[in-house]
């Protein structure tokens, strides 16, 4: 199989007469490229390192202690140190291999990781457990007995581990539902009552998820006939040239206002700048830090990333600059890939902000976990006068997999008036 010029990758070091030799890492500055790369080896070598150490903990608890007979023993130890070694292989290989390497490689890899997070999890509670039945004095004390528990825990975390993933993927192989909401707005004007705004979100189109998922995205859309849509970020894992033909279907949204995009975190790891300049040759309109009008009855703003600041220079969120100077007495919408945007929406007085980046958890219990680092998770909320949307994301990022949450294309309906808003 011959790759076309697509899945062709970019050499990584290409050298200019007038600015030397330099690391490419989709469009951004030389100095910058080398840092983003940094980082990736970096997170790499870290994450690699906490992920052996899960599986040494999960491969003593569940196969060395247990003491399964030797040709389980064996072939049990192979397969957790067998994809534990093949993971720090496969994060580099995801962003500088051709698609047709790093997609099979990618879904075996991640995969396992969301395999790997509940043996891991019930394997925590599983030591809990025998942790209380000892201080209780309950715990067996013949090694034949304790080696019976061992393989009977081994078991119980191995079968509900697996009902976990194995649901999971169903989950995501349903693909997205569309959700309604309603969302009032007092400033509204009477005759754009009832506009519509498909907001689309975390797709991550990249080694798992390819141009029929955004084919069906587009249909899907298009079929909701919308005003306007609205494209919150983290759209990509990958360079423009790994995924340009991945993502054309986009070119075939149709709407009456257009369609708009803001940056996500995971843009700045793919190639922000290139990726901003492609999605205009798609007619996409993407927002950074400024404001448009609609129709003359509303205004639309949109913000970097508020991780952008550290990734790129002359990057970063602003939302008081994309939102200063505008008429208070109109309507407002704001686009801001991460919910913690919304302090600052509160203080410029927007009226709806749309948001994604935590795709609702994907995986129990992150649900709980990132409410540490963002104010809403999923749904739609209400502080005062400023509403917020948070989608719970249109694809999944790493693990094919969504436990407790599901993905979704959101169709906002912005009202005028001031009743109840509400989500079905």
């Amino acid at each position: 199989m011959v790759p076309s010029p697509h899945d062709r990758v970019p050499p990584l070091l290409r050298c200019k007469r007038a600015r030397g030799c330099y690391l490419h890492f989709g469009g951004a500055e030389p100095l910058a490229r080398i840092v983003t790369v940094v980082r990736m080896l970096i997170f790499v070598v870290v994450f690699s390192a906490l992920l052996f150490l899960m599986h040494r903990y999960v491969w003593a608890r569940l196969v060395r202690d247990a003491a399964w007979p030797a040709p389980w023993g064996r072939g049990l130890t192979v397969l957790v140190f067998g994809l534990a070694a093949l993971i720090p292989i496969a994060l580099p290989a995801m962003r500088f291999t051709p698609r047709f390497v790093n997609a099979p490689l990618s879904w075996v890899v991640y995969t396992w990781m969301g395999f790997m997070l509940y043996l891991f999890l019930l394997t925590v509670l599983g030591d809990a457990g025998r942790g209380v039945a000892a201080l209780a004095g309950v715990l067996p004390k013949d090694p034949q007995r304790r080696r019976m528990l061992a393989r009977a825990i081994a078991v119980g975390v191995g079968v509900v581990s697996g009902a976990l993933g194995v649901g999971g993927m169903i989950n995501v192989a349903r693909g997205f539902v569309v959700r309604r909401i309603r969302v009032p707005m007092a400033k509204l004007p009477e005759h754009l009552s009832g506009y519509r705004i498909v907001q689309m979100t975390d797709v991550h189109v990249g080694p798992t998820i390819g141009r029929d998922f955004v084919s069906s995205v587009v249909r899907a859309t298009n079929a909701l006939a919308p005003d306007m849509v609205v494209i919150t970020g983290d759209l990509v894992d990958g360079s423009v040239e790994q995924l340009r033909d991945l993502v054309e279907p986009l070119r075939d949204l149709r709407t009456k206002d257009g369609v708009f995009f803001v940056t996500g975190n995971h843009e700045y790891y793919s190639g922000a700048d290139a990726w901003i300049a492609h999605l205009g040759t798609l007619g996409i309109r993407v927002l950074r830090n400024e404001r448009v009008d609609i129709r003359g009855a509303f205004d639309l703003a949109g913000v970097d990333d508020a991780s952008s600041g550290r990734m790129l220079p002359h990057h970063g969120q602003d939302v008081a600059g994309a939102t200063a100077g505008r008429d208070p007495a109109r309507a407002l919408v704001l686009l801001a890939h991460q919910p913690k945007a919304f302090k600052h929406a509160l203080a410029a007085n927007v009226d709806l902000q749309l948001s994604g980046h935590v795709h609702g958890g994907q995986l129990v219990p992150f649900n709980w976990l990132v409410r540490l680092d963002q104010p809403f998770i999923a749904g739609l909320h209400r502080v005062r006068d400023t509403w917020v949307y948070v989608s719970t994301g249109t694809g999944y990022w790493g693990p094919p997999m969504r436990v407790g949450t599901g993905a979704e294309l959101t169709h906002v309906e912005l009202v005028s008036g001031t009743d109840a808003g509400s989500a079905a």
